[in-house]
């Protein structure tokens, strides 16, 4: 991943901190993410894992993975960052969750 990649990623993680936060002011940019239901098969398709791995590796519940791939329901949050992520650099996303 190039450092570009990071330094934006950190800057959308921070901003996203700290609007959890409370401090609308600490946010230098909003980013809305849109991720379709495609979107989320294909990201977990670039990381190589079926439904339940992929929602154990990163944290999800399979019922869940399996309700937004289907477009029964939406991610929202942090959830439709993580998803961009794994999407955009999914080595980078695996490298991260396994150090």
């Amino acid at each position: 991943m190039s450092k570009k990649a990071f330094d934006n990623i950190m800057a959308g993680l921070q901003d996203a901190l700290a609007y959890a936060k409370g401090d609308k002011s600490a946010v230098t940019r909003v980013l809305h993410v849109h991720v379709k239901p495609s979107d989320i098969k294909s990201a977990r398709k670039k990381v190589g894992l079926s439904r339940n791995d992929f929602a154990r590796v990163f944290g999800l519940s399979a019922a869940t993975l399996r309700k937004w791939e289907n477009g029964e329901r939406y991610p929202t949050g942090a959830a439709r960052v993580l998803l961009t992520i794994i999407s955009r650099e999914p080595e980078a996303a695996l490298r991260a969750i396994r150090q």
